[in-house]
């Protein structure tokens, strides 16, 4: 990568950088009045997309330790929101998957912030509509080369 190209990316990530962490924050506001914290929306949208999932899978894919992601699912388990069962074909393994309550959580959690975001965008003019929408593809790529 030349050295102008590599500058400009440096500045234009110092820009960007902030700007999403403080969309990020607000998207995350936006859901206390739900009784749930980001971190364990994350939890709940693992599983709903891993349904039966170890602990330990869980664990790895949230980069925790397992003790501490055992902690977290306890409390969402006591809160109503995941169940623990046997996977079928290996007593030995347990698999978590949302209860109703989870799948509620989680519709109201994307209500939310969709609504938040919906209001926000709807101040912008269409120019800038237009570029937001030009942006989510690239950034959406940057993000799926992070999974890789």
């Amino acid at each position: 990568m030349p050295t102008a190209v590599a500058a400009d990316a440096t500045v234009l990530a110092n820009r960007l950088r902030p700007v999403l962490l403080q969309l990020n924050r607000q998207l995350r506001r936006e859901i206390h009045s739900l009784g749930v914290t980001g971190g364990q929306v994350s939890l709940l949208v693992q599983i709903k997309y891993h349904p039966g999932i170890g602990i330990r899978e869980l664990a790895a894919l949230e980069r925790m330790s397992v003790p501490g992601m055992s902690k977290f699912i306890s409390r969402l388990e006591e809160a109503g929101l995941v169940h623990r069962a046997p996977v079928a074909g290996d007593q030995r393994r347990v698999g978590l998957t949302l209860t109703r309550a989870g799948q509620k959580v989680l519709r109201s959690v994307k209500s939310k912030r969709t609504a938040w975001l919906s209001a926000r965008l709807r101040e912008l003019d269409p120019d800038e509509l237009d570029a937001i929408d030009a942006a989510i593809e690239p950034l959406a790529h940057l993000l799926s080369e992070d999974e890789v």
